[in-house]
């Protein structure tokens, strides 16, 4: 192996010297060499090409970044390790090797899940982390090659909006089926047959092993895994991915559109979309897709060691609607609507009771900074569908618990008195639940901190991302560049002034140089300078974080905040 195309360790000397653009620039470039290789057939050197990936010190360092700026970089394994500080991230880099390299047991937790049963989740040390991280850049380009074209879960560049719109496309025309199988995998992560991912998945065998079989702590008994891939490891969801690639093809395949019977042409009105391991088929009759589509899918689960839950795996009448990946999809008079699913709805609507009642002494500003993100984050989720009695509904809901919480926190006033302190006047809304503050900067002029409201969120269309796209395929630079403006634009209710901004700044983070993209979302920082005018900067949300520790600048308040 030529050791002059890794990266030269030498010339970094500490984690802040590491040239990260170079860094994401060169593990690129390696995973695209990966598959026009494989798409050119020559599979020796695509092996070739992961292990130079695997190898290189580039490689490493983005994933030891990439497991500690990570939501679960204060979670430790069993060896209680965590990589904190620049210098242990450094040192970290040393240690992914394969030779010698040995899995330690996976820490066992459980999450409840929302009908009230526990989620087992196996939690990996952070050097197996990084280790499936790094393994799991050399893998995502085969599996990105051959993914099933509306699979959408787990995939670089896809969401549920894409899975949805998906729907949206097979089911609204007059002659679309009207039948719908509602698939459901049976504890899917636990049951996937080692042996079938050994034999199938195109990676290091024996570093796949050493995971699959390194077993898990619980209740401080070590217990073997004979099956499964863990639910908390960072390839896991690429494994399970891989493994249900192909149900797609097999389905058309087995099932094409025309078929012919008696000289006559028949047309079965087939379409299958993915997310993870939910999925639903259409068909024109209930008869067809319980005769002829589920014993298909079966036979291609059970070879994988996998079984649908009997429970969940219904078939459906349009007319009646079902619920697939928190929405509702159902024709009203031959008009198909997609809404916000009912129990979408409960849930935020609990949250948000649960943060009502856990505050109730609690400063107006600070309860308002609690809701703000759950409430952003769910209108942000269902803005692409028909949500517009959903987001007044919320809002409705909203106002009458924080009436309550005002109302008992001030019992002897009057309903005048309180809809005075808490409730105001900005723009065109009459009844703003907002907080007063007035602005050290600003001249002590008096301005309010509100709540955000559904109802102002606009209702735009989701652009579904081309099936066939691949991020690691050169062919598709320029349309992944494009597909992450309009996402800007979205992201930003229209504003072409910030669009500008992250063009002008290369679509990158100016704080740490990294692009700013769909995964990593932004806030938007607003610099001052003496004797300048101020400017607009797009930044990373960890950066933004580190700017206002030690802030030289004023960071505006209330500053915009997003993800593609």
């Amino acid at each position: 192996m030529n050791e002059k195309s890794c990266a030269p360790t030498c010339k970094v000397e500490d984690w802040a010297s590491i040239d990260w653009n170079k860094a994401c620039a060169y593990v690129k470039k390696l995973q695209m060499r990966i598959v026009k290789a494989q798409q050119e057939g020559h599979y020796s050197k695509v092996k070739t090409l992961q292990w130079l990936l695997t190898h290189s010190f580039y490689a490493k360092a983005l994933a030891v970044k990439r497991v500690t700026s990570n939501r679960g970089k204060n979670t430790a394994g069993v060896d209680h390790e965590l990589w904190l500080t620049p210098e242990a991230k450094f040192k970290a880099i040393n240690k992914l090797k394969r030779r010698g390299y040995r899995p330690q047991p996976l820490k066992r937790v459980y999450i409840p899940k929302k009908n009230g049963k526990l989620r087992p989740l196996s939690i990996p040390t952070m050097t197996d982390r990084a280790m499936q991280t790094l393994y799991m850049f050399a893998l995502e380009p085969l599996a990105e090659t051959y993914g099933d074209p509306n699979s959408y879960g787990f995939r670089i560049g896809r969401s549920t909006h894409d899975a949805i719109e998906q729907c949206f496309t097979d089911l609204n025309k007059g002659k679309s089926p009207e039948w719908i199988l509602e698939g459901d995998i049976k504890g899917c992560f636990d049951h996937i047959s080692h042996e079938w991912l050994m034999e199938n998945i195109p990676m290091d065998t024996q570093v796949l092993q050493k995971w699959l079989k390194c077993g898990f702590v619980d209740m401080k008994q070590l217990f073997p895994t004979e099956e499964g891939t863990p639910q908390g490891g960072t390839i896991s969801p690429t494994l399970m991915n891989m493994t249900l690639d192909g149900l797609e093809r097999l389905l058309k395949e087995r099932l094409p559109t025309k078929q012919y019977f008696n000289g006559k042409t028949h047309f079965n009105k087939m379409n299958f979309v993915r997310y993870a391991d939910d999925f639903i088929v259409t068909g024109e009759s209930p008869e067809f897709l319980r005769e002829e589509v589920l014993p298909i899918i079966r036979e291609f689960m059970a070879e994988r060691g996998l079984q649908l839950s009997e429970e969940k795996t219904v078939i459906t009448h349009i007319e009646d609607g079902f619920d697939f990946l928190g929405k509702n999809i159902r024709k009203y008079n031959g008009k198909l609507l997609i809404k916000p699913s009912k129990q979408s709805v409960s849930s935020l609507l609990k949250k948000v009771r649960e943060i009502v009642k856990s505050n109730k002494s609690a400063k107006q500003d600070s309860l308002i900074r609690q809701l703000n993100p759950v409430i952003r984050g769910w209108v942000n989720n269902q803005r692409f569908v028909v949500s517009a009695e959903a987001f007044s509904k919320i809002d409705y809901q909203i106002y009458n618990c924080l009436w309550q919480w005002a109302k008992r926190r001030h019992k002897k006033k009057s309903r005048r008195w309180i809809a005075k302190k808490y409730w105001h006047c900005i723009g065109s809304r009459n009844w703003t639940f907002a907080a007063e503050e007035r602005s050290k900067k600003r001249n002590k002029e008096l301005s309010y901190f509100a709540l955000e409201y559904a109802t102002d969120t606009k209702i735009i269309c989701f652009k579904k991302i081309v099936a066939e796209a691949n991020p690691f395929d050169a062919r598709w630079n320029g349309y992944y560049e494009e597909r992450d403006g309009e996402k800007t634009l979205n992201s930003t209710n229209g504003r072409e002034k910030l669009l500008k901004v992250w063009r002008n700044q290369h679509r990158c983070c100016p704080v740490c140089g990294e692009p700013i993209t769909s995964d990593t979302g932004f806030k938007v920082h607003k610099v001052f300078r003496h004797g300048k005018s101020p400017w607009l900067e797009m930044v990373h949300p960890e950066c933004h974080t580190v700017l206002h520790k030690n802030d030289a600048c004023f960071v505006a308040p209330g500053s915009l905040t997003g993800t593609f």
